[in-house]
């Protein structure tokens, strides 16, 4: 009895769980609760769990002047499992006097449901902040100044809406920027920084990127390319933004000095709605699911202007590296990092090449980490390293490791020791010099045969390599192979031309003695001329793709008089019901799919020998025979 009433507890609490999940509610939110006459507050209806909505009407805000809205944000959310949908509308609101208001509930048809929120109360005091710009909780979307008479306030103007009057390039710029910003505006030579250019926005618009900036001075490692199908929301001086990004990469200088990110350019069309048009649609205004940015509006209702944007210069100071201390082997390594080294095998022969790796790890500016200085012991040939790397270049700084690999022979046995390896580098958080080194490695050489291979020519690393020299080694017995099947192609070209002649011998034969053959060979319809005479022509000449199309329609001719069949209705199927209503048997109905099938076939691969298009012209003319006995 316990374990049922836990079982259906669980249950229970899944079942309560999955309802609340995808209840659709519609909520009203008010912030802040109390301002003065002079502030602003920001009110939001959001409709949760919804996929359907039809309608979604807000109250009556007769006390207020509409200073922006509605503006419409889609989100979703996922909390341990749990996804939730949200539509908001947002206003923002300016009282028309002090008092205390209460505000009545939205009301809403979503997903076959009439929802109603709840209601707010907003208190208005009497007193003036003194800072409409600075000390209200919710600054105003045009800065403290507001754009609107009290006359006018019955229409929720918006950025994208042009008032009569209006200049429209001063609109644009007090609405639109490129902007360049960085993380940082001082640092060391090697030290990343992040640049992004952004484009703010509160318009409509079409943008095109016509300079892309070229980052001089710097190693450029791109984050993240120009994307329009997202954007971030920022507020700036009380204005909120729809951000989208241009350009994201994190630098690393190279030198130092002041250095300047160039600026990018941004061409765009802007499309602004009337105000005489927004007037016509005041009463459409209650249906705030229709967006003046995502409407359809007529050509007569807007006006458009095209500006480019330029983001203003930015520099960075670079300091150069402090000297004191600096290591003399010291890179250029900037950042955090760990280095181990080890050789392939401990114990060859002075007949083969010994391999030394090199591995660097950390984080920093580890593209530009070069191959550490070793300090080889005496009689041995060494050869420039090959490096490898992978990084992870989406990190800041980027991370990974580096790879080298020092290949050297050793002329004379004996026991060997490489000195430990070195990586010195500059860690900007500690502001110190720091050297990571390896451990020493010995390792023995024992005399070879004398036939020693330059290491130029041994196994190398990679797969492909070593399948090109094992091809590379077996060289002969390849071209054996080729050879023999190219001898092999020309024995079975010249049979075919031979074979070829032989029929162009054959047909060589005199008219009057060809057409005898086939006289003989032929059924002749009683008076009638031969249904196949075209067929027959091209036969004679050997003309593959015209006898092919020629057979065709005259064997579908035939059918099309015999079975009373009108031709623009002639097909398979016709045909077959036909044969069968006249009794025609059943091998003979096959015989004749079969030929449609063949001739259809070899119309589309006409590539044949000329004693196949004999069988198929002999086949026709049986088929005829058979169908008019």
């Amino acid at each position: 009895m316990r374990r049922f009433l836990q079982i259906a507890g669980t249950c229970f609490i899944l079942f309560s769980a999955n309802y609340l999940q995808g209840q659709v509610r519609l909520t009203t939110s008010i912030s802040p609760l109390k301002i003065n006459k002079d502030q602003y507050a920001q009110i939001q209806f959001t409709l949760e769990n919804a996929t359907e909505v039809k309608q979604l009407v807000p109250p009556e805000l007769n006390d207020f002047t509409i200073i922006n809205g509605p503006s419409r944000v889609n989100s979703i959310s996922n909390i341990n499992g749990v996804v939730k949908r949200y539509i908001t509308l947002t206003y923002i609101l300016k009282p028309k006097k002090p008092g205390k208001f209460n505000i009545g509930p939205a009301i809403a048809n979503a997903d076959g449901q009439n929802l109603k929120s709840n209601t707010v109360i907003l208190q208005v005091l009497n007193g003036v902040s003194g800072n409409t710009t600075g000390n209200n909780n919710l600054l105003s979307p045009f800065s403290g100044l507001d754009p609107f008479e009290e006359t006018k306030a019955e229409i929720p103007y918006s950025d994208y809406i042009l008032r009569n009057g209006e200049n429209a390039l001063e609109k644009i710029n007090k609405n639109m920027f490129v902007r360049a910003e960085v993380n940082k505006s001082t640092c060391y030579v090697g030290e990343p920084v992040i640049a992004n250019y952004k484009l703010y926005t509160r318009l409509k618009s079409e943008s095109n990127l016509i300079k892309n900036p070229s980052l001089n001075g710097f190693s450029v490692i791109d984050l993240q390319q120009p994307d329009h199908s997202t954007y971030t929301r920022e507020v700036i001086s009380g204005k909120e933004y729809n951000v989208y990004t241009l350009r994201k990469a994190q630098l690393y200088p190279l030198q130092p000095g002041k250095l300047e990110l160039e600026t990018a350019q941004l061409e765009n069309k802007i499309r602004f709605i009337k105000e005489d048009y927004a007037r016509k649609q005041l009463n459409d205004m209650n249906e705030v699911l229709r967006d003046f940015t995502e409407i359809a509006v007529s050509p007569q209702g807007t006006e458009e202007h095209s500006v480019i944007l330029e983001s203003k210069p930015v520099f960075i100071s670079v300091k150069p590296l402090p000297e004191n201390n600096k290591p003399l082997n010291f890179k250029g390594a900037v950042g955090k990092f760990d280095i181990s080294a080890g050789l392939t095998k401990s114990n060859f022969t002075t007949d083969d090449a010994g391999k030394l790796l090199v591995v660097i790890t950390g984080q920093g500016n580890l593209q530009l980490v070069n191959a550490p200085e070793i300090k080889w012991p005496d009689r041995m040939e060494t050869f420039e390293p090959k490096a490898t790397e992978e990084l992870n270049k989406m990190s800041v700084p980027v991370s990974g490791k580096k790879e080298f690999e020092y290949t050297f022979t050793v002329a004379h046995p004996g026991n060997y020791t490489i000195p430990p390896i070195e990586l010195n580098y500059y860690e900007v958080r500690s502001g110190q010099y720091i050297r990571a080194i390896t451990k020493s490695i010995d390792f023995t050489v024992i005399k070879g045969t004398g036939k020693s291979v330059h290491p130029a020519l041994m196994i190398v690393t990679n797969d492909k390599e070593r399948i090109f020299n094992k091809i590379f080694s077996n060289r002969w017995w390849i071209v054996i192979a080729i050879a023999f099947f190219i001898m092999m192609g020309l024995f079975i070209w010249l049979l075919k031309e031979n074979k070829v002649s032989k029929l162009k011998k054959e047909d060589n034969i005199t008219g009057k003695q060809r057409s005898e053959q086939f006289v003989n060979s032929e059924v002749i319809l009683g008076d009638q001329s031969n249904p196949l005479e075209m067929a027959r022509e091209l036969l004679l000449q050997n003309n593959i793709i015209p006898f092919y199309n020629a057979l065709n329609r005259e064997f579908k001719t035939f059918l099309s008089r015999h079975l009373n069949i009108p031709e623009n209705e002639l097909n398979k199927k016709t045909i077959i019901e036909q044969l069968d209503e006249e009794g025609v048997s059943n091998k003979t109905v096959l015989q004749v799919r079969e030929l449609l099938d063949e001739i259809e076939w070899h119309l589309y691969t006409p590539h044949t020998e000329a004693e196949t298009m004999k069988q198929i012209y002999y086949k026709a003319s049986g088929i005829i025979e058979l169908l008019n006995l």
